[in-house]
């Protein structure tokens, strides 16, 4: 028989689980968008496997040099993740996400991307880290006339 704190206390941490990979999530978006470089440990193990449309990286070096291989051409980027969907399983977990992307090529021209991004992550000793991402493209535009903002 479950007592009503074991209840309790399991629907809190699932509840903070859910909270704490989300903010993965949100962080990851602003890690890109702001080259906020220095918190990749903050979001990714250090064994962290990639798979994207530009290729596949493992560990720190190799992913911030994919990532950089794609964004560095654009003078910014904007993300939003959506649909976040979340599947706990003990100290391991898979997250799905949706993602739409602006990249802004010049003052005249950006592009559009979508894709659904796939994460696995594990609980560490400091909380939750995404040890793999795969990014399923789904559409990507040619470059587009920039409306004056």
């Amino acid at each position: 028989m479950t007592t009503a704190a074991t209840t309790t206390d399991t629907l809190v941490r699932t509840l903070a689980d859910h909270v704490e990979l989300a903010d993965l999530v949100a962080r990851h978006t602003l890690w890109i968008d702001e080259s906020r470089w220095d918190e990749t440990g903050r979001i990714f193990t250090e064994d962290v496997a990639v798979r994207s449309p530009r290729g596949e990286a493992r560990g720190f070096d190799e992913l911030l040099a994919l990532v950089n291989k794609g964004h560095d051409r654009f003078a910014r980027t904007v993300h939003n993740k959506s649909n976040v969907v979340i599947d706990l399983d003990g100290d391991t977990a898979k997250v799905r996400a949706h993602d739409l992307g602006v990249f802004v090529i010049d003052d005249a021209t950006i592009a559009a991307a979508a894709g659904i991004h796939h994460y696995t992550a594990r609980r560490t000793a400091d909380g939750w880290r995404f040890d793999g991402l795969e990014i399923e493209p789904v559409a990507l535009t040619a470059p587009i006339d920039r409306a004056a903002i």
